[in-house]
């Protein structure tokens, strides 16, 4: 993916925004609010000729009827019902359904992990969603323009606590409470809400910017500010300021020049209670979810509003049957799983680290004997200070075993980078019954382009 900086035949051959048209089949889409393709599913329900429909529940990388946070699905149901109608010709009432089935997710205490999301089922009339737009002053958020200046030189670590871009295990790797990196942020505020606010879509957020480098970056977060102080992340968006009029020919940013910046945050289904406050915090820095631009950066604000989608609903009571599925795996458990996620500061050189752990445990298949075990390790780490001193390095191990025979896998792959280029360094390791049978190692510079 690094080899391809720009969005060029590489990226374009795989996404259907390309061209909506070569789509010609009937399309249910589904997706989740913790997973990568969330802005997907409405994406191609506003934008394809053919008959669509579209389902977003509060779920990670997972099949609804399986997946989590709860609640779940009849997915296979709906999928029957969907394809005896387009397959088979019969009526099963799918057109009947509401284009948009979204998942309003209630304001809850933030943390990296939730089994259920409190909330309830909307049928979202996207296209006649009203606006609420707040405007950034001096004083937070505002209804009324205001004049402010504000500067923007965030640390390198900022982002700490903004889990996974795909979250697919089911482990902490959900957004934890933002409170942290907003201390290290510009925010904004609005007054405690007078009543409950049901955002249902894509915010839109521009800002006047202006820039001391040529490549910089920006994210974004709207934040839901409990009563307590803690902070629940809503939405969020990043922008390689290079890539500001697209990604196909980015351009340096003028030096000294304030530009406007348009920026449309992920889409998400969201509903903030009376008493708590909206919060839009901005830094030059989110660290690991991007990697640090080329060297430090500052970044004077002068300007900005924030759009709102609305809930809009269009009527319809919205259920599903219960989830069905097939009988579960049958394994007998060698080792349970667990995860862990946590982040620690070297005394010493002042670095923070960011370790995860995802152990997928070890299971003995019940009706082969087949026994699969894994797990999973990655450390990133950078000096608050330092935005090239970023380094990130996974480590996976993988045992396939049945009877006398045993084999296993060691990955390894590091990153780091400099001003100019990006160096990554990567391993392999075969094993038959512990015995060393391959081992491979590859090493690639590839140089950053406006990046």
């Amino acid at each position: 993916w690094l080899g391809h900086q720009r969005r060029d035949a590489y990226w374009q051959h795989g996404s259907v925004c390309e061209d909506y048209a070569a789509i010609k089949a009937a399309t249910l889409a589904i997706g989740g609010w913790g997973d990568g393709y969330k802005n997907t599913v409405q994406n191609l329900v506003k934008n394809l000729q053919f008959p669509v429909k579209g389902i977003i529940g509060p779920w990670i990388h997972k099949y609804p009827h399986f997946a989590a946070p709860e609640p779940r699905i009849g997915f296979l149901q709906e999928a029957l019902r969907w394809w005896d109608r387009w397959l088979k010709g019969l009526e099963t009432g799918v057109e009947d359904d509401p284009d948009l089935r979204l998942y309003l997710m209630q304001s809850e205490a933030p943390k990296p992990w939730y089994e259920h999301r409190k909330g309830r089922w909307v049928d979202q009339d996207f296209r006649n969603a009203p606006q609420k737009h707040l405007y950034l002053t001096a004083d937070g958020l505002s209804d009324v323009p205001a004049p402010f200046d504000r500067i923007i030189d965030c640390k390198a670590d900022t982002g700490r606590d903004a889990g996974e871009y795909c979250a697919i295990w089911t482990g902490p790797e959900l957004p934890a409470d933002q409170a942290a990196d907003d201390r290290q942020s510009v925010c904004f505020d609005t007054a405690p809400l007078q009543s409950s606010l049901a955002i249902t879509g894509a915010p839109k957020v521009v800002l006047t910017i202006t820039s001391d480098t040529p490549v910089a970056q920006i994210a974004v977060r709207l934040n839901d500010v409990h009563p307590d102080g803690k902070v629940s992340r809503i939405t969020y968006g990043v922008l390689n300021l290079t890539h500001r009029n697209g990604s196909e020919n980015p351009v340096p940013m003028p030096v000294g020049e304030p530009v406007e910046i348009g920026l449309k945050l992920d889409q998400i289904a969201y509903e903030i209670p009376a008493g708590h406050q909206l919060r839009l915090s901005v830094s030059n820095a989110y660290w690991p979810l991007i990697w640090p631009a080329p060297g430090k950066t500052r970044l004077r604000l002068g300007g900005g509003q924030i759009s709102l989608p609305l809930l809009c609903e269009g009527g319809q009571m919205v259920c599903f049957d219960p989830p069905e599925s097939a009988p579960e795996w049958q394994a007998n458990v060698i080792r349970k799983g667990s995860n862990l996620r946590e982040t620690s500061t070297d005394p010493q050189s002042g670095a923070t680290t960011l370790h995860i752990v995802d152990d997928f445990g070890a299971f003995e298949d019940a009706d082969h004997g087949l026994i699969t075990d894994s797990i999973a390790r990655e450390w990133w780490s950078i000096h608050p200070d330092d935005p090239l001193s970023a380094m990130g390095r996974t480590h996976w191990s993988d045992i396939l075993q049945r009877g006398d025979w045993r084999l296993r896998t060691e990955t390894y792959s590091e990153m780091h980078s400099d001003a100019k280029n990006f160096y990554l360094n990567a391993r392999i390791e075969a094993y038959e019954d512990d015995r060393l049978v391959f081992e491979k190692d590859f090493a690639k510079t590839i140089p950053r382009d406006l990046l």
